[in-house]
This record gives structure tokens, sequence and C-alpha cells, in this order.
């Protein structure tokens, strides 16, 4: 029996696939077909795909042409499938012609003619153009400006700023239309992305949604929980996606660091603690009570969400330990207390901690190295330190661009998207930040 082996990312399955697992197929008697993971097409720089994995495991199981789908999940796999299956032929795309040339050491290596006229990437461009109007012009602002340029599917195409000024700086500087007022922003875009203070989200995510605008909004949402619970019910009443750019929520290692730990790596979770500072100039409107500043309105959201993942949203109690200046907290300490798992965290603008990530359990911890928010790897350690492994990912550019591209897949699904960023999560992020406003349970250091 000759074996025959072939991948893909299988994206938008079409035609041309079709086509390309026949040809394959009459190579030989048994057509192995492996299909890539999100994260290693992630890994690839592949930010555009649609479809996610199992979909496109679907799509090629239903074509009836594969005997047999395997998972693509690392560089240098190929070889190791050959020699598990035993394969006798390596078929591709001419795309690729002699760049897999190296595997004739180890099989037949054949270069297959592909459909003229389509591809995924073809499909992809025909699709909508999710087009975003932004809110705000800040340093944030302009980090997701250049990451959005990785993204497919997707187009800036306005900027507001009440301040007119600073408006038209931005939007000379970017090549982008500056607007006036919100009205001719939402007549400009069919989603818009809030990067303005604090305070201002509220009102914006409102009159976005009522607009019949999709919103991605920055880190709080709000800083209410009546507020956020009242933004989702519009977003649901209206078919709308609103999600907060959380970028960590989003980025490959974090989901497989809470894959790990739910699935018993470290045992029974029995404590947490994760840590956020950024030193931040006096000046700075971060720093300013009027604006709703402070460590908490700032950098509590990232700290928040391994403890609420992997503790749970229901919390028996929260406290806060402060160190204050010119009415907002430079650093704050917070404690929740849970059924099975205790949890710190600490947040500073103008006191610096190891931004790291620990989570301990019964039979081993979880280190995560600062900064932990943006990691590209982490370890599981254990009493016997033969058993540790250390797991690396990608994290490309400031890792806005995956945040953007679930906003982008969530928006053109047009129906069922899981969200990686649960509301429940973001409403106890609200509720913890709105108790530590309202002075509850909170100390304060001289």
């Amino acid at each position: 029996m000759t074996k025959v082996i072939t991948y893909g990312t299988f994206d938008l399955f079409h035609q041309g696939h079709i086509n390309l697992l026949k040809r394959a197929k009459a190579l030989g008697d048994y057509l192995i077909v492996g299909v890539t993971t999100d994260n290693f097409d992630l890994e690839r720089g592949k930010l555009n795909t649609c479809n996610n994995v199992m979909e496109r495991i679907e799509a090629v199981r239903s074509s009836g042409l594969a005997d047999q789908i395997i998972i693509e999940e690392y560089r240098g796999q190929k070889i190791d499938d050959i020699h598990r299956y035993g394969v006798d032929i390596f078929a591709i795309g001419s795309d690729w012609t002699g760049y897999f040339d190296y595997l004739k050491e180890f099989c037949k290596v054949v270069y297959l003619p592909r459909t003229e006229g389509i591809s995924s990437t073809q499909l992809r461009d025909e699709r909508n153009t999710v087009e975003i109007g932004m809110i705000g012009t800040g340093s944030i602002a302009r980090r997701f400006l250049d990451e959005a340029e990785f993204v497919s599917n997707c187009s800036i195409t306005a900027v507001y700023n009440p301040d007119a000024a600073q408006c038209e700086a931005f939007c000379k500087k970017a090549g982008i239309e500056a607007c006036k007022s919100t009205g001719e922003l939402f007549a400009k875009c069919n989603s818009v992305y809030i990067a303005s203070p604090h305070f201002t989200h509220y009102d914006y995510a409102k009159a976005a949604l009522a607009a019949g605008k999709h919103v991605l909004c920055e880190t709080p949402l709000v800083l209410k929980e009546s507020e956020a619970k009242e933004l989702f019910a519009l977003a649901k009443e209206k078919s709308l996606v609103l999600m907060m750019a959380h970028k960590t929520a989003y980025c490959p290692a974090f989901g497989h660091l809470i894959a790990l730990l739910q699935s018993g790596a470290i045992g029974d979770i029995v404590d947490i603690n994760a840590a956020t500072s950024t030193l931040t100039d006096e000046n700075d409107p971060k720093m300013d009570s009027r604006l709703f500043g402070g460590s908490m309105n700032e950098n509590a959201c990232f700290p928040l969400l391994p403890i609420l993942r992997l503790a749970g949203t229901d919390y028996r109690d929260c406290f806060f330990i402060s160190k204050m200046k010119d009415g907002v907290d430079i650093y704050t300490k917070g404690l929740l207390v849970c059924d099975h798992t205790a949890a710190s965290f600490e947040v500073g603008l103008g006191a610096k901690t190891e931004g790291s990530l620990v989570v301990s359990g019964t039979k081993g911890y979880a280190y995560v190295p600062a900064p932990w928010w943006k990691t590209s790897y982490f370890e599981l350690r254990y009493e016997d330190q033969n058993q540790n492994k250390t797991y690396f990912y990608p994290f490309a550019g400031e890792g806005l661009r995956y945040e953007i591209k679930e906003f982008i897949s969530a928006i053109l699904a047009k129906g069922y998207f899981y969200s990686k960023l649960p509301v429940k999560e973001i409403l106890a992020m609200t509720r913890i930040q709105e108790a530590f406003i309202a002075g509850r349970n909170v100390r304060h250091l001289k």
C-alpha cells in the first residue's frame, strides 16, 4: 500500500483544496492530511485565517478524500510524521516548489499543480472589510494603528478626539481622516475602537452601539458593573460585537497556560499571584485623579485575568492595601478569597515590582516571568526538577494584533463566536474595580 501525506491550513475550504486533495489521493492508496493548528499558523505569521482548526478539520473530513486526518503543531513535524506513518510520498502545492526538497531523503516529494483563479487569500480579500473608526489618539491608539496592518479584512477609516488639534496632528501623521464629532465618525465606519480616557468609555461605547456599530474598547471597559451589564445587553439586543481589548486574553501563550493548568498539570490550584507595574511620570494623565487614573484603574484588569480564569468569578471577598499620592493609588495590593484558592495581585504606577505570575498547585507550580502579560514562554516546575517543562509560544509585535484578529473574526462570523474573554470575567473585573473606587475594604499606607 502506497501512503501519501499532504499538509495545509485549508482555510475557507474551496474547490482548489478539493482538487489538490484529489491529485494527492491519486498518487497512492491511502491519503493522510495534516491540518495546521491555530497556534502553529500564528507562529508562522498567519493572522488572517477565518476558520478555526476544528472547522478546517471538519471541512477536510466532509470532502471524503482523506483516509486519515492529523494535526500539524510544530516545525519539523513533517519528518516525524513521515517516519511515524510509513509515508511513501509527500505531496504539496506547486507554489512550494523546491521548498520541501529536503524531505527527499525520507520519501518521494511531489509538487502538485494548483487550481488557477481561486485561493484562500483571494476569498479572504473578497470578504467584507471591517471599517474601524478610532476614538482616542494616545500611545495605545498609535500602537493599535501599526498592529492592525498585520490583520486581514480590516481598515482604519477615521479618527475622533474632542481635542481637535491632537486629532489633526495624529491623523496627518497617519494619513487618516480626522472627524469633528462621533456622529461624523460613525458615518465612516461599521465598528469602533475606543482608546479614550477610562471615564469616557461608557458614553462612547453606548453611543457607538446605539448607532449600530461593533465595539472594541480598551481596558477597563467601564468603571461600574451596572454600566457593563447595560452595554452587553444593548450589544445583544442589536446583534453587535462588544469586546474588551485585553491583549493577554488573546495571546497564544496565555491560552495554553490556562489549558494546562485547568487540566491538572500542577494538581489542584491553591494560590495565584500576579503583578503588573509600570513606572509612570507624575504628570501623565494616568496619574490624574480627575480622569480616574491610578494603578487599579489602569492595570488591574491584567493580573485579575488569570485569577478570575483559574479561581472563578464567584470570590467570597476582596481586600485592598494602597499607597496614595495626590488622590490616586500609585501602588495597590489586592487579595481575593475564593472557596478553594487564595489569590493576590499587585499593581503600580509609582512603585515597581517583579511583574511575574506564579500559580501554586498541590503537585507543582507554574512560573511566568516578567512581563508575564505578554510572555512568549512559561515554565511548569516540580519537586523533582527532572520533570520541569518549559513551553514556548509566539508573541508578535505589541500583541494587539491578536485581539484585533479576534474582533474582526467575531464580526465576520455573523453568528455564534466563542469569546476568549467571557462576559462574566469582564463583569467581575469591573465589580472589583468599582469596589476599590467606592473604598470598600481599602486600607491606606502612610
